[in-house]
């Protein structure tokens, strides 16, 4: 029975990982409705199996394709942790068969702007080609990008855009934006987005995936682009057509790219983004500090609580 009286549904955090598991037990609070743990690695054929007898499936960043879900009996909500569950389910296709999704914003702002901004520098400054340089004993000191007075264009300017903007202006960067709405308190120059494309050093990515941005950057996008740019995405892969990142890196039209987001995860050692000196890889971390890490259990939990009937957290 939950706090209200009525039947507990079941919960389940399916894909805990040892980093996750510490900071959700420190956010958990007693009165908190029970959450049974997965810890163990799955496919999506075991769904069914996993998720039997469960109405509540907390889900980090599992594929959880629409055709096993629909097998599991009695489950009625995914509780995604982030904002990007249309790139690791069908959304419309689960609420079509009685599941509903739900989604946390807001919890890592600060995170992803902080992780952008290191890209940043990273990819101007060479710093992971010099690293690996350096491990094999070439000493290879490599001209570099300065920042200072360099324009930086941030496709969407929402939480994660508005503190990537901040930074960046307090290193001397002039920041120019494109938004998909009007924005009143912008705080930077907003600018149709092919003027974007063609003015800007570095562009960074922070827009949600949906049916109106995936693959909006296309070869036409790319090739608008100053040739030498820097494009950075902590956002969604998908925004951008891989063939055609692939082909501008290769030509060196896209001086370096700084990608924390791939369309298959994990990134297999193969794929041809691993083989481009010009690309500095980060595996889907840019929203994982332990601040921003806390805010988001704690926010999933909340979201149980209100799925079970049990009383806000004051």
């Amino acid at each position: 029975m939950n706090a209200c009286g009525s039947k507990a549904v079941k919960a389940i955090f399916i894909d805990c990982n040892k980093q996750l598991a510490p900071v959700f037990d420190a956010v958990r609070r007693g009165d908190d409705p029970p959450i049974d743990i997965n810890g163990e690695s799955f496919s999506p054929a075991d769904l069914p199996r996993l998720l039997a007898g469960y109405g509540i499936c907390l889900d980090d960043h599992s594929y959880m394709p629409a055709e096993f879900v629909a097998r599991c009996q009695g489950l009625k909500h995914i509780v995604f942790l982030g904002t990007g569950a249309s790139s690791y389910m069908d959304v419309a296709a689960l609420n079509a068969v009685g599941v509903q999704v739900h989604t946390i914003k807001g919890y890592g702002d600060t995170a992803v702007a902080e992780h952008t901004i290191a890209l940043i520098f990273a990819c101007c400054r060479e710093l992971a080609r010099m690293d690996r340089a350096v491990r094999r004993g070439v000493w290879d000191p490599l001209e570099s990008m300065q920042l200072k007075g360099k324009t930086l264009g941030l496709v969407g300017l929402g939480g994660i855009g508005g503190e990537v903007a901040r930074i960046a202006r307090g290193i001397g960067m002039e920041v120019i934006a494109w938004n998909r709405t009007a924005r009143a308190d912008a705080g930077v120059a907003l600018v149709d987005l092919d003027d974007l494309l063609a003015r800007a050093d570095i562009i960074s990515l922070h827009l949600a995936l949906t049916d109106e941005t995936r693959g909006m950057l296309g070869a036409q996008q790319l090739a608008r682009m100053k040739r030498g740019v820097i494009l950075v995405n902590t956002a969604r892969a998908a925004l951008v057509d891989e063939a055609a990142l692939l082909d501008a890196l290769d030509r060196g039209h896209i001086r370096h790219a700084g990608l924390d987001v791939f369309h298959s995860e994990p990134l297999k050692p193969d794929h041809p983004l691993a083989g481009f000196e010009n690309v500095t890889l980060t595996s889907h971390a840019a929203f994982r500090t332990l601040e921003a890490s806390m805010t988001l259990m704690r926010r999933a939990i909340d979201i149980v609580r209100r799925i079970e009937g049990y009383p806000a957290v004051a």
